[in-house]
């Protein structure tokens, strides 16, 4: 599938729910947040509908996502079903990783061949306050039980926030040192909460500059369909990654669209525009008609997205990317 950009798109991100077991301070306010009603988010047949649908447009990667995928009913059976699809080639899971330890080897025997683990930093009283309440001890068992399981690869998610987390790059870095771990640092993005804190943003130059890593050169071996510039210093089992959504923005070769929780089709993941597919599913008409017009939508990805400008906001995503 081409969109009219001529850019190859096989990648769908589908978000299974809206909801988390964390309340990240970059992502959402502490208290007052609206979850959508039951009925309004896609079933998971829904969903593998319109992954069969996908597929027949060439379609290959799929990533789960939430919210957190992993506190939704039933998702063990769902990643299951999913990565027994015909023409499912490599399917992904991004979590918070807070039920990794007693979830990651079911994950592995479901199909899911590699995992994204969002972590922006390992100090207990920092990881407890930023996502208010969170155990980070957990999380990083939930990495070590990823690795067992064999989950390959097994990546690392940091957002890097001046102020925050800036100091533990090196620690990070360390990391991916000592153990086979692809750990990529991300630029904070505006949406969401975050949508009002441009002064913490830290360019990937910049990051690079304080792991001492301008210099290297990029290696191409890590496995993975998304935006991330991988680096492997001399003597490390694993490696880092960089993710410059904004001052190197990667839009010219964006292969993917965002199924979200309530079956809204984005074909920006970062965009306002979107079709809404779960009338559609529940409408009665036809795979074939569904297909023309997920076919459309995807044609029409816009050329890139708005996120440089500042007047740019979108409250209703509340995650940052998952790659």
């Amino acid at each position: 599938m081409q969109d009219q950009y001529l850019r190859r798109i096989e990648y769908l991100r589908i978000s299974v729910t809206d909801r988390c077991n964390l309340r990240c301070q970059y992502c959402m306010p502490a208290e007052g947040v609206q979850w959508l009603p039951h009925d309004s988010i896609l079933s998971f047949e829904e969903i593998l509908r319109l992954m069969r649908i996908s597929t027949q447009l060439g379609f290959r990667r799929f990533r789960v996502t939430g919210g957190e995928p992993l506190v939704r009913k039933g998702i063990l059976d769902f990643l299951q079903e999913s990565a027994q699809l015909p023409g499912v080639e490599d399917l992904m899971l991004t979590t918070n990783g807070l039920l990794l330890p007693e979830m990651a080897f079911d994950i592995k025997s479901a199909g899911v061949q590699r995992i994204n683990i969002s972590l922006d930093t390992m100090d207990r009283d920092r990881f407890y306050e930023n996502t208010r309440g969170g155990d980070v001890s957990k999380v990083i068992q939930g990495v070590f039980r990823s690795l067992e399981a064999g989950l390959n690869p097994v990546k690392i998610n940091v957002v890097v926030v001046r102020g925050f987390n800036t100091d533990e790059l090196p620690n990070f870095l360390t990391l991916a040192k000592e153990y086979p771990l692809h750990v990529r640092f991300i630029e904070l993005m505006p949406i969401g909460v975050s949508s009002e804190q441009r002064s913490d943003f830290v360019p990937i130059q910049e990051m690079k500059e304080l792991l001492g890593l301008e210099d290297d050169i990029p290696i191409k071996d890590i496995p993975g369909g998304g935006p991330a510039e991988y680096f492997r210093p001399n003597g490390f089992k694993g490696s880092i990654g960089f993710i410059s959504a904004l001052s190197r923005h990667f839009c010219n070769t964006c292969n993917r669209v965002r199924l979200t929780a309530d079956g809204k089709l984005r074909p920006c993941l970062h965009s306002k525009h979107e079709v809404d597919f779960r009338e559609v599913l529940r409408s009665g008409i036809s795979d074939h008609e569904i297909m023309k017009l997920f076919a459309q939508t995807v044609w029409h990805k816009p050329a890139e997205h708005h996120m440089n400008n500042e007047a740019w906001q979108d409250t209703r995503v509340m995650s940052q990317i998952g790659g």
